[in-house]
């Protein structure tokens, strides 16, 4: 399995850093993760079905990259999506993918551009980690949601080892503000040998 981006993505950099390489890695984006076994998409796209209860209202796929989660999304019956990401160029290959009803690129740490509440379910698939979102992401998108919306997010084994990661997750659970309807170990690119864990989150 070849690892031409993938030995510098887990790397730690500030936002600028990250957009450029997102947007250098856009091209070859696609090839380079299918070709290492990536299916985290299709664990959160099926994971988020099980619990969705009108899969024809509206939903975000946060970080949405070259399309890979949006696809994943329309085959578990998701109908109208729309994209965000912080790279031109991975949307750029989105686009072509005629998969989203919207694209549109945000700033890192700007406010989201939507009233809460605007969509049923949220998705942010492989975006919060090492060399990536901070976990600061999990409260911008759950404040979001209105009440019973839900979440579907993955922490790759790389994220997993940073405990701030998980524990952000159990502070909401905690309080009672959001509940654990799945949390699951499983494979996320099975060519490097790295795992994820898929969760989804019920708004409180």
């Amino acid at each position: 399995m070849t690892q031409g981006y993938l030995n510098k993505v887990y790397d730690a950099r500030d936002a600028a850093q990250t957009r450029a390489l997102y947007d250098d890695w856009s091209d070859s984006y696609d090839a380079e993760v299918a070709e290492n076994g990536y299916i985290t998409p299709s664990r959160c796209a099926e994971a988020l079905a099980k619990f969705a209860k009108d899969q024809t209202a509206p939903i975000l796929d946060f970080g949405c990259g070259t399309g890979l989660s949006g696809l994943a999304l329309k085959l578990a019956g998701f109908e109208t999506i729309d994209g965000m990401d912080l790279s031109e160029e991975m949307l750029a290959q989105a686009k072509a993918k005629r998969l989203y009803r919207d694209l549109t690129v945000i700033d890192a740490d700007a406010p989201l551009a939507f009233k809460p509440g605007t969509y049923a379910a949220i998705a942010a698939i492989g975006v919060i980690g090492a060399g990536a979102a901070p976990i600061s992401v999990l409260d911008t998108l759950l404040h979001a949601l209105k009440r019973d919306g839900l979440l579907v997010l993955s922490l790759n084994d790389h994220a997993l080892e940073d405990k701030t990661n998980e524990a952000r997750i159990n502070e909401w659970l905690d309080c009672g503000a959001a509940r654990l309807l799945l949390r699951e170990h499983g494979p996320h690119l099975p060519g490097i040998d790295l795992g994820s864990n898929v969760y989804v989150l019920e708004k409180a």
